[in-house]
């Protein structure tokens, strides 16, 4: 059963007009807080981001299943199992089944939840886009942001800069 905080956050989201996959990001992170915070452990970074992922669309999260080209078809069918459980009433789950994943994923690393492993994934996955899809969603990224976020990003960069400089020097 999805946390209220990630709840509320994505329905903010959702009113704000935002998307389904930044909406869904509540609960990546969420789940990434859980395994930090050694609630449980997966396997690899990946699997934190799925079960998030799951546990979004399971909440009512409109986020489509991954492509045909993008996923293996157990993948593709079991996201669109947790769409359809989203649109469901809530159903209350298998105590048992519960259990049962709860006891494998606690057997788990929390390593996948590092702060390493996310930015050696994040950094994998933006390798096989475009530099066009990149240079794209950045641009984007930044008309979203608003002039005043804009403002605060490039305060931001400039301090960390002069920091940096200090730092090193």
């Amino acid at each position: 059963m999805p946390e209220a905080r990630p709840l509320k956050k994505a329905k903010e989201d959702k009113r704000a007009g935002k998307s389904a996959s930044t909406q869904a990001g509540e609960f990546v992170k969420e789940q990434i807080d859980k395994v930090r915070a050694g609630k449980h452990g997966v396997r690899s970074s990946k699997q934190a981001v799925a079960i998030g992922l799951s546990e979004a669309r399971r909440a009512g999260v409109k986020l489509d299943p991954p492509a045909k080209k993008a996923s293996k078809t157990s993948t593709r069918k079991h996201a669109e199992k947790d769409l359809q459980a989203g649109k469901a009433p809530n159903k209350a789950p298998s105590k048992t089944r519960s259990k049962a994943a709860k006891t494998a994923l606690k057997r788990e690393s929390t390593d996948g939840a590092s702060t390493k492993a996310l930015s050696t994934q994040a950094k994998k996955a933006a390798s096989k886009r475009s530099s066009g899809d990149r240079s794209a969603a950045a641009k984007k990224a930044a008309e979203t942001k608003g002039a005043a976020g804009r403002s605060a990003a490039a305060k931001k960069a400039a301090e960390t800069r002069a920091r940096n400089r200090k730092a090193a020097g």
